[in-house]
């Protein structure tokens, strides 16, 4: 019976090692093009950046210690820390770049539903984290 399950694991592995790979490449070279426009493309606005920085952030899609890095970086540019938040809730969370293989595995609705749900809830999170920051420095 393990020996079945090793072997089933094994051929799924194998057979979605391709598709992985060529997403990482994907993310990898997208993630290197965007890196000079993230500062760019926030406008200040704390109704509009929480938006940018999670589209931006489930674009980006990578492992929450790089998106520390490149949030310290926008944060050093003058980015929001609303748009920040949003960002790197994204960039760890929604992952536009993985949802093909996703959908492949987990079903096409379960990969849109789970992407859309994290999308909404980074923003709703960056917000209330923010709004909850400084009620915290008032005191």
């Amino acid at each position: 019976m393990i020996k079945q399950a090793i072997e089933k694991s094994w051929q799924v592995f194998r057979a979605s090692l391709p598709i992985t790979v060529g997403i990482l490449m994907i993310i990898s070279l997208l993630n290197a093009f965007l890196k000079d426009w993230y500062a760019k493309i926030f406008v200040g606005s704390p109704l509009i950046d929480p938006l940018i920085g999670a589209l931006a952030g489930s674009v980006s899609f990578g492992i929450p210690i790089t998106s520390y890095i490149v949030g310290g970086e926008l944060l050093l540019q003058g980015v929001s820390l609303l748009a920040i938040t949003a960002f790197i809730m994204a960039w760890a969370t929604v992952g536009v770049a993985m949802l093909p293989l996703e959908a492949m595995y987990l079903g096409k609705r379960f990969a849109f539903l789970r992407n859309g749900i994290n999308f909404i809830f980074s923003i709703i999170i960056a917000i209330l984290t923010i709004y909850t920051l400084n009620i915290l420095n008032g005191i």
